[in-house]
């Protein structure tokens, strides 16, 4: 009996040894998916709502990020980051207008326009 339950716990220790593996970076799961809470902002057309208290809820889908802002702000979407392996998602692009996201599991820093003249920032924290 008592080598029964050795082998029986030298299988557990081997299970958990391979099933916590040193290769699971956090920014792969859903470390970014959450409120931020802090100023934001919107502008577009002559439209601007500007909120020192507003809250930014990050949702992943897919490989994509959509940011639902409080306030009547518009929701953000479809949004691609490259993960830069230190557990921060970063979103430049010169390319489209200026477009600056950088999530880490505690901050949301965004400057990012649209269309020419659809303008979001956020300088929230969680």
């Amino acid at each position: 009996m008592k080598n029964v339950l050795k082998i029986f716990g030298v299988f557990c220790i081997a299970f958990l040894a391979f099933a916590c593996s040193d290769d699971d970076d956090p920014a792969n799961n859903d470390l970014f998916v959450g409120t931020y809470n802090g100023p934001i902002s919107y502008a577009a057309e002559g439209e601007t709502i500007s909120v020192d208290d507003g809250a930014v809820t990050v949702v992943k889908t897919g490989n994509n990020y959509y940011f639902r802002f409080s306030d009547g702000i518009p929701d953000l979407t479809g949004v691609e980051f490259e993960n830069d392996g230190d557990n921060v998602l970063v979103n430049v692009d010169f390319q489209d207008g200026v477009q600056y996201i950088r999530i880490t599991a505690s901050t949301l820093r965004m400057l990012y326009t649209k269309d020419g003249n659809k303008t979001w920032t956020a300088d929230c924290d969680r």
